[in-house]
C-alpha cells in the first residue's frame, strides 16, 4: 500500500483489501508505521468497517500501546473505534505454539514452573 499510494495508485490497491470477506492482519505492532502509513491504514480499516466487512488482528501490543505503533494516539484512537465496535477481544496468554514446539522438540529448555510464595 505504501508503494501504491505513492504511485498514485492507492485506491485500486486498497480494492484489493476491501474485496475479502474476512482480512486477517497477523503481528500488528510489530514494525511501528510511519505517519502515511497509519493513514493509509486508517482508511482500509473505515472503509471496511462501513461495509461491515470483519477483520481479525492480532498482535501482542496491548491497546493502550497502539499510539506507539501508529506514531500517533489519536489515530491509533480512532483505528481502535472501528475496529473494537461491534467486535470481540480474545486476550489469550501463555507462550505461543512456536516456543510450545521447540520445548517438546528440545530446542529451548523446560518451562520453569513458578511457585507462590507462603
Amino acid at each position: 500500500m505504501r508503494r501504491a499510494h505513492a504511485e498514485n495508485r492507492l485506491e485500486r490497491r486498497l480494492r484489493v483489501y476491501l474485496s475479502p470477506r474476512l482480512l486477517l492482519i497477523d503481528e500488528m505492532g510489530y514494525i511501528p508505521f510511519e505517519p502515511m502509513e497509519a493513514q493509509v491504514f486508517f482508511q482500509l480499516i473505515s472503509k471496511r468497517y462501513d461495509r461491515g466487512s470483519p477483520i481479525i488482528v492480532t498482535s501482542n501490543k496491548s491497546y493502550g500501546d497502539w499510539g506507539s505503533i501508529f506514531g500517533d494516539p489519536i489515530i491509533a484512537a480512532v483505528i481502535l473505534d472501528r475496529l473494537l465496535h461491534r467486535s470481540v477481544t480474545v486476550n489469550i496468554r501463555g507462550e505461543s505454539y512456536r516456543l510450545r514446539e521447540k520445548r517438546r522438540a528440545g530446542i529451548l529448555p523446560p518451562k520453569r514452573e513458578v511457585t507462590p510464595a507462603k
